[in-house]
């Protein structure tokens, strides 16, 4: 292995013969991520690079060289050293075999500042909840970004993200189930339905997180009902993991179990409900996608028809209701009666006292 010296030994930035003022030490350096990556592949070759080879191959002063190893080595915490003896860096990989790699080198600056605004989506879905694990990853992303001479904070700064009512999830609990699908176990939990206020205790096995309307969810197999069930997080009282192999479920059978029905509410839809849009009211829903086996069409009038499958009807009528009078439920007969129901208790809460 090469001997390794001190930075102190290192080629002087004055040996390119310029000059080095106060007002440029204090200018912000620029590091292009490619001049990154062709240092790092030149500094692994057997016998490595010399300051001079660099210099030429990036056509930059010695200085910048400088200053592009030393952020390899403080941001990017890259192994590479000078040679005092054979006068040449070296990528020192790590005896245990580990090789150095720089994450996210292939992204550009468009897609680091995605990346960081999908780590900003999945904070805010639940604040703290993943706070642990999504903080280096940001702020190595936001590295990244100002490797390529970006300011990661005023880029961050053009998006805003707005979630609404969330329900507060344990971190504890989240971290549990992660790790139990990751390591294919079941899970042991109490459980409430909030609707019946009935407390059980089941074990399940796990099969897929799924982030719905701002709140987490988890499909699962659950042994004591002997069927696929949905559980919402916030409402695991309590969960342990269960060391036995969850059992697998096909992905044809939890598509056709939880994708047929309408929103969360899985199992065979059994009804198609066909409803009408104003005109006014077409504009929007025209764009929307409420069902992946939604039909539609345009009338002559400019309103819009739209047929969904479904199974409960119960977050249809809810979806329906915030259209008030923009939308009309044409078929099946039960959904209109339901839909006129919720309706007129709603207008009765909000009559006038004499007319009450």
């Amino acid at each position: 292995m090469p001997a390794v010296l001190r930075k102190s030994a290192e080629p002087k930035p004055g040996t390119s013969g310029s000059s080095s003022t106060p007002a440029k030490k204090a200018r912000t350096v620029k590091v292009g991520l490619d001049r990154l990556d062709k240092i790092v592949r030149l500094a692994r070759r057997k016998n490595g690079v010399t300051m001079s080879d660099l210099k030429h191959e990036l056509e930059v002063s010695v200085a910048s060289v400088k200053r592009d190893i030393e952020f390899l080595r403080d941001r990017m915490r890259c192994p590479i050293e000078w040679d005092h003896h054979k006068q040449r860096y070296f990528v020192q990989e790590s005896p245990d075999g580990d090789r150095f790699e720089l994450p996210g080198l292939w992204f550009d600056a468009s897609e680091v500042f995605a990346l960081l605004m999908m780590l900003d989506l999945v904070e805010g879905i639940q604040p703290g909840l993943l706070e642990d694990h999504l903080t280096p990853m940001k702020n190595r992303l936001r590295s990244i970004l100002t490797a390529g001479g970006k300011s990661a904070k005023q880029i961050e700064r053009k998006v805003k993200l707005i979630h609404f009512a969330p329900r507060k999830v344990q971190p504890k609990h989240f971290t549990v189930v992660a790790t139990a699908l990751l390591e294919g176990n079941r899970l042991a939990l109490h459980y409430l339905r909030r609707d019946k206020e009935e407390r059980t205790e089941r074990t399940i096995s796990p099969l897929q997180l799924v982030h719905y309307r701002d709140n987490w969810v988890l499909d699962a197999w659950c042994h004591m009902r002997g069927e696929l069930r949905s559980f919402a997080l916030e409402a695991i009282e309590n969960i342990s993991v269960v060391y036995e192999p969850a059992i697998k479920v096909s992905r044809e059978e939890m598509r056709e179990h939880f994708q047929s029905g309408y929103g969360i509410f899985a199992g065979k839809a059994m009804h198609r409900a066909v409803m009408k849009f104003t005109p006014k009211r077409a504009r929007w829903v025209a764009l929307e996608t409420w069902h992946p086996d939604q039909t539609d069409r345009r009338l002559e009038d400019g309103s819009y028809i739209l047929e969904v499958p479904y199974s409960n009807d119960e977050e249809l009528v809810m979806d329906l209701m915030r259209y008030g009078s923009d939308v009309e439920v044409l078929a099946p007969p039960e959904l209109r009666k339901c839909v006129h129901d919720a309706l007129c208790a709603a207008a009765q809460l909000y009559a006038p006292e004499a007319a009450r």
